[in-house]
């Protein structure tokens, strides 16, 4: 940490890690000289829990129920992830079904990621009321996903080759009830928010970045899309059925803490286009990929026995991973998630990294805050949304 020798008078202050603006245990050494910021360490880790080594000791089924423990307020894009990497080792195709019923699934979690951090968000820079607010629709979010996995937050619903179960009797309206109802509530968080002076006060030019700075620190999802680059790997990478929807990539170009809430907030408006589309076209068919269960077992693992492969909502074969390596992303809420596989013709991936978008977007906080205030530490460490499970991981 760099102090200024010249100086006597300058303060250092612990933020977090056990603080409710740090979005978790993350903790801040700040020097200030009065209320500006002359320099910000982050420190972190006290979250974590060894998830790439206990990734390393486990068959993807019986690591799929963990996963959800990295973001845990988007937790089928971990799921999703978990499942994308086996099944491009192995070439399984997902029955077009099963594909649609994922992104309804994953636009579903991206709105809740998005909701649970606007309230937060808003409450950290002195707005108290959306926090109350944005967990009205929240709430029908989890009641949807209870209806179809059983759980509300970590659902184990994900499968290679498919799901784990088909949407139930009734699902597909009320989802598209609650697709009308939302598109009502973001008009309010809006009309409440958007051009509220102090709002806009607190926001606006404050922690600016840069489309060209964005790119070079790695950053991803709305904190590179808010600089004015339209980079988003539902369009770039083609996966699942993206490519079938009508809709487009939200961007901004001014780069600063406001260009990031509208992005995330036109993300949410960019969602339930998705979800009604897929919604309405959803076609028929299998929600899993039957041939999915005779490709490269591991016959004669015990792993394959009886007592492991009944441990969920189906049978689970144990899967071989090929001796390949592979990367694979999706665009989680907040930014790049991907996973770093190598497969050793064995049940248990050789090695498993994890790319986080968390972990990459907050490595330019130091450089946002310097020379800023106090109390913008708040506006930007909350518009950079981070979750420090899949952070310290």
């Amino acid at each position: 940490m760099t102090v200024s020798a010249t100086r006597k008078d300058l303060m250092i202050v612990n933020m977090g890690p056990h603080h409710p603006s740090m979005h978790g245990v993350l903790r801040l050494i700040i020097t200030l000289d009065g209320e500006d910021v002359i320099d910000c360490e982050p420190i972190l880790g006290y979250l974590h829990r060894g998830m790439e080594k206990i990734a390393e000791n486990r068959t993807i089924i019986q690591y799929l129920p963990y996963v959800t423990r990295w973001d845990y307020l988007a937790t089928m894009f971990t799921e999703a992830i978990t499942v994308n990497g086996p099944e491009q080792l192995g070439n399984i195709q997902v029955p077009k079904r099963a594909c649609y019923i994922r992104v309804i699934m994953l636009e579903l979690s991206r709105i809740a990621s998005h909701l649970l951090w606007l309230g937060p968000f808003m409450e950290d820079i002195g707005a108290q009321t959306p926090f109350f607010y944005i967990f009205r629709e929240r709430e029908l979010i989890y009641d949807l996903f209870e209806a179809a996995t059983g759980m509300r937050m970590m659902h184990n619903y994900f499968r290679i080759g498919g799901v784990a179960a088909d949407l139930p009797h009734g699902w597909i309206d009320e989802c598209l009830d609650f697709c009308d109802y939302f598109l009502t509530g973001v008009a309010e968080y809006q009309k409440l928010i958007t051009r509220n002076p102090i709002f806009l006060e607190r926001v606006e030019g404050v922690g600016v970045v840069g489309g060209e700075e964005a790119i070079n620190w790695g950053l991803s999802g709305p904190m590179l899309r808010a600089s004015g680059i339209q980079w988003d790997l539902r369009k770039v990478d083609h996966y699942e059925c993206y490519d079938e929807f009508d809709w487009e990539v939200q961007w901004q170009k001014q780069g600063d803490s406001l260009a990031r809430y509208l992005v995330r907030i036109g993300e949410m408006t960019e969602s339930i286009k998705i979800i009604q589309q897929a919604l309405e076209g959803i076609p028929g068919g299998p929600y899993e990929n039957l041939e999915a269960r005779r490709f490269d077992k591991a016959g004669d693992s015990d792993w394959n026995d009886f007592d492991y492969r009944f441990i969920s909502k189906k049978t689970s074969p144990t899967f071989e991973l090929s001796k390949q390596e592979l990367y694979v992303r999706v665009e989680a809420p907040k930014g790049e998630l991907g996973i770093f596989l190598i497969g050793d013709h064995s049940a248990f991936p050789w090695r498993w990294k994890i790319r986080t978008p968390g972990f990459i977007n907050l490595q330019i906080l130091p450089q946002l805050v310097k020379k800023m205030k106090l109390a913008d530490i708040m506006t930007i460490l909350g518009s950079i949304d981070i979750i420090m499970g899949e952070v310290d991981r």
